[in-house]
């Protein structure tokens, strides 16, 4: 995959795609309509940043390309692939217990700070995905 190259998309599931972490310079697209709200992405080399509504919900430095994002009332899901290891951080409900799956290993729980956030690091190599599980306790 390495690169979402319109830089955000819907997909046929309902999910999104999003970011191109090959990019030089940082690069947006605005006002993308999806499922009833406004996303924004803001992605190059050293970060990709989505926000739903003017509100973050992901944010990986350095940049990278993420596939099938999907949120749901008690978790998150999405495939991410980058050039090199990652910290991300996502946005949950506040105050709240979550547990981190990489491909399907619970690999850590974190519980949310009061702005709803979660933030971990994700060992990534080049052409190979992993799939992001965050999950409501």
């Amino acid at each position: 995959m390495s690169a979402v190259k319109e830089l955000i998309r819907s997909e046929k599931d309902g999910s999104l795609s999003f970011g191109d972490y090959e990019l030089d310079t940082k690069t947006k697209k605005s006002d993308f309509k999806h499922d009833g709200d406004l996303y924004k992405v803001k992605t190059f080399k050293e970060i990709t940043r989505l926000e739903k509504n003017e509100m973050m919900i992901y944010e990986s430095e350095p940049g990278t390309a993420v596939t099938e994002l999907a949120v749901e009332a008690s978790e998150m899901s999405f495939s991410v692939e980058g050039p090199e290891d990652a910290q991300i951080t996502v946005t949950v409900e506040p105050d709240t217990e979550y547990d981190i799956f990489y491909n399907g290993t619970l690999k850590d729980t974190q519980k949310s700070n009061l702005g709803g956030k979660i933030a971990f690091s994700v060992e990534l190599n080049p052409g190979t995905p992993v799939d992001v599980k965050v999950v409501r306790k």
